[in-house]
C-alpha cells in the first residue's frame, strides 16, 4: 500500500511558497500509506526532474524551484525492492520517442516477471514490479491513451498508475486502487484517498473544494498544465 499525491497550478494562480506548503503537507498525510521513501517528479527549464529517498515524507523537505506549476509525488510502503536502493523507489524514469516521463504506482503487480519474459523487455537494475510498466510504455514507444490502455491491459494487480510528460500533464490509469481529485479556483490537488486529502485541507485551512472527482477502474485521465481533462478506457484484468 502507498500513496500517490500532487498538484496542478493550472492558472498559476500559487506562489512558490504556496506550492511547497502543500505539497509538504500532502505528502506527510500520505504517509499513512507508506513511509518507506518519498518522492516527486516535475519538469523545470525543460527536463524533466526527479527527487527521491529513502526516507518518510516527515524527513524529507519538498523545495520545488519557482515556475514549477505541476507535481507528481509518492510516498512508498515496499512490497518488492529494497527501498535503501533508490533506483527501487518511485517516480521511475522512462523515455519515449526521445522524452522523458516519469512514472508513480499505487498497488501490487503480480505478472511483472512474466510480462518481462514474454514481451523480451530488457535487464534492469530495478527490482521494483511497477517498473515494468515503465518498460512496456517504452516499448509501445509512445505516451497516449492507447500505450496506456495496452500497458494497463497487460498488467496484472491493483493499480493506479500516475505518468508526468513532457507536457507537463498528469495521465491517470485506475484499476482497482482508490483515487481522489480536489479542484480549487485555479489548482487541483490529488492523492489516493479522499480521506487523506481532507486531512490535508484542514490543515491548510484550504476553503471546500469546487469539485471533487473520483475516477473508476478501467478509466484513464489526462489533466494538461491547464487543467484540461480527457478520458479514455481500458478493460481492466479479470482473474
Amino acid at each position: 500500500m502507498c500513496s500517490l499525491f500532487g498538484l496542478i497550478d493550472f492558472k498559476e494562480c500559487l506562489s512558490t511558497h504556496t506550492k511547497n506548503k502543500i505539497l509538504n503537507t500532502l505528502a506527510r498525510e500520505c504517509q499513512v500509506r507508506g513511509t518507506d521513501a518519498t518522492g516527486i517528479a516535475y519538469s523545470f527549464n525543460g527536463r524533466l526532474r526527479i527527487y527521491k529517498r529513502p526516507l518518510p515524507a516527515r524527513k524529507m523537505k519538498i523545495h520545488i524551484p519557482h515556475g514549477v506549476n505541476v507535481v507528481m509525488g509518492h510516498t512508498r510502503m515496499t512490497t518488492q525492492g529494497n527501498a535503501q536502493f533508490n533506483q527501487n523507489n518511485h517516480p521511475f524514469l522512462g523515455k519515449v520517442d526521445g522524452s522523458s516521463f516519469a512514472l508513480a504506482h499505487n498497488g501490487v503487480l503480480w505478472n511483472d516477471k512474466e510480462l518481462r519474459m514474454e514481451e523480451n523487455l530488457p535487464l534492469t537494475s530495478v527490482e521494483t514490479d511497477s517498473y515494468v510498466a515503465v518498460q512496456l510504455l517504452e516499448k509501445n514507444k509512445a505516451l497516449d491513451f492507447d500505450s496506456l490502455q495496452s500497458m494497463a491491459e497487460a498488467v496484472e494487480g491493483s493499480f493506479v498508475f500516475t505518468v508526468l510528460d513532457k507536457d507537463h500533464s498528469i495521465w491517470f490509469a485506475v484499476g482497482d486502487n482508490p483515487l481522489c481529485v480536489m479542484f480549487y479556483d485555479g489548482f487541483l490537488i490529488y492523492a489516493s484517498t479522499q480521506e487523506i486529502l481532507c486531512k490535508t485541507i484542514k490543515k491548510l485551512k484550504l476553503n471546500t473544494p469546487s469539485d471533487i472527482l473520483e475516477p473508476k477502474e478501467g478509466e484513464i485521465l489526462k489533466i494538461d498544465r491547464n487543467g484540461r481533462i480527457t478520458t479514455g478506457i481500458f478493460t481492466p484484468h479479470t482473474t
